[in-house]
């Protein structure tokens, strides 16, 4: 009697399509869990940001600074923030978005897991997103009518 030694094709076709069923089941499941890790990191970033505006708001005579770049390399927060910029999660090719409004109120924002993520902040302190579906995650002195991810 021979024995038989090997698989058919039919059992290897039944293995390929288990572990294709698998990976078409675990893939989206990363991807939710990799857009997590990277809101988490944005809201920790942009605290840190914040931090380090605020410093350098009590420390120049209670002036907002015009751009971020200015928090770089300064000894008011070197390490904090040390000689670069974090760059936002969702746009590798950019830093954090910040924006003031006169003397009094400003926005550091990330584009957030939908990458189109954009915001602004009125004279009156009050953050406005647009109603476009954006999802920019951000923080602010201001007040905020938006909820973040």
């Amino acid at each position: 009697m021979l024995e038989r030694k090997g698989f058919t094709i039919i059992e290897l076709l039944i293995v390929i399509a288990v572990i294709a069923i698998l990976v078409g089941i675990a893939l989206p499941r990363f991807k939710g869990m990799q857009d997590e890790g990277k809101i988490a990191q944005a809201k920790g970033e942009l605290r840190t940001l914040q931090s380090a505006v605020e410093s350098y708001y009590i420390h120049q005579n209670n002036t907002y600074p015009t751009a971020l770049t200015l928090l770089t390399g300064t000894t008011i927060m070197p390490n904090l923030l040390g000689s670069v910029l974090p760059t936002d999660p969702f746009n590798s090719a950019s830093n954090y978005t910040y924006a003031v409004n006169g003397t009094n109120y400003y926005i550091i924002y990330s584009v957030g897991p939908s990458k189109d993520g954009s915001a602004q902040v009125s004279s009156s302190g009050v953050v406005t997103e647009p109603t476009n579906g954006a999802s920019c995650i951000f923080v602010t002195n201001g007040s905020t009518r938006d909820t973040q991810p």
